[in-house]
């Protein structure tokens, strides 16, 4: 019975799923060739059919099963009906076999937050860069980004005509991360990635002080911290206010729960109740191990610049 287990480890399944579903309509709009893409603030910042149909399905689904959660999704949609194929009601059984860590048991449903990107890499996505892709659902309790599925749509996207596409990675603060296997970059090196499409003097100057052996510029929040988990980079260095609660929340939790940090430039937690702005306006430093080395080389004329 779907009672007995917590409300926390019950939506976790549900996000499991229904990412899973997401990454299936992600595959089906490029595949039938018409993105319908359209500019919100500028040439950088744009929203496809994918983000608005995956938008639909996520908070659709959730809001059936879970109707007193506070959900805040990415796209500023303007409510309609939605198609019943794109409601995904089932659940991950393997994820109601984990215990959920005892400081969540109690938790209620109108307790939580639910930040939704239905499309993270949106620009790249328009560019066939696919890999950058993912689908991000964060979960938030009291503030805190405590649990979070990611699914990536491309996964595997480079092995051959033959190999599946796509994979979904699952976390929850006590109870680890799943789904990837966790590597560490070679010690010693340090090798950064940040924006590919939202670059600044800031970004730059930042990513200079960090004397990195390696810069990796690529798209999406949830795509770097991936890289961060299996050891293709040692740091997340991103000194804009560029990226939102929702790029943030999902990829934080991962990397959490492996042990690593995702701090504002100064060093601040980001907060994830309701009431707060979206912009994480005083940019986003992350990182597996080392977190002090790096932070140690954020200069002070960046920090003048990103007040929280």
């Amino acid at each position: 019975m779907a009672s007995s287990h917590t409300v926390l480890m019950r939506l976790v399944a549900s996000a499991y799923s229904i990412a899973q579903k997401a990454g299936t309509i992600v595959r089906r709009v490029i595949a039938e060739g018409d993105l319908g893409i359209v500019e919100k603030t500028c040439a950088t910042d744009l929203q496809t059919k994918a983000d608005r149909l995956v938008q639909m399905s996520i908070c659709s689904s959730l809001a059936r099963k879970f109707p007193k959660l506070t959900i805040i999704g990415e796209e500023d949609l303007p409510p309609e009906d939605v198609d019943q194929e794109l409601i995904e009601d089932g659940q991950w059984e393997e994820i109601l076999k984990q215990p959920c860590p005892s400081q969540y048991s109690a938790i209620k449903e109108e307790d939580l937050v639910v930040w939704v990107d239905p499309l993270d890499g949106t620009k790249e996505y328009t560019e066939g860069l696919l890999d950058n892709v993912t689908v991000l659902i964060g979960i938030a309790y009291e503030g805190k980004a405590i649990a979070g599925v990611i699914n990536q749509p491309y996964y595997n996207y480079q092995a051959g005509p033959d190999a599946v596409l796509g994979r979904t990675i699952w976390g929850v603060l006590g109870l680890g991360a799943f789904g990837f296997q966790l590597k560490k970059v070679p010690a010693g090196k340090h090798i950064i990635t940040t924006t590919r499409s939202h670059n600044s003097q800031l970004v730059t100057d930042c990513v200079a002080a960090m004397n990195p052996d390696d810069v990796l510029r690529v798209g999406g929040a949830g795509n770097k911290i991936i890289q961060l988990i299996e050891g293709k980079a040692s740091a997340y260095v991103f000194a804009s206010p560029g990226c939102k609660k929702w790029d943030t929340c999902a990829p934080e939790v991962i990397l959490h729960a492996v042990g690593g940090k995702l701090t504002d430039i100064h060093g601040n937690a980001l907060q994830y109740n309701k009431e707060v702005k979206h912009m994480n306006s005083a940019g986003v430093l992350a990182t597996l191990r080392n977190y002090d080395y790096y932070a140690s080389r954020v200069p002070e004329s960046v920090k003048n610049v990103l007040v929280p």
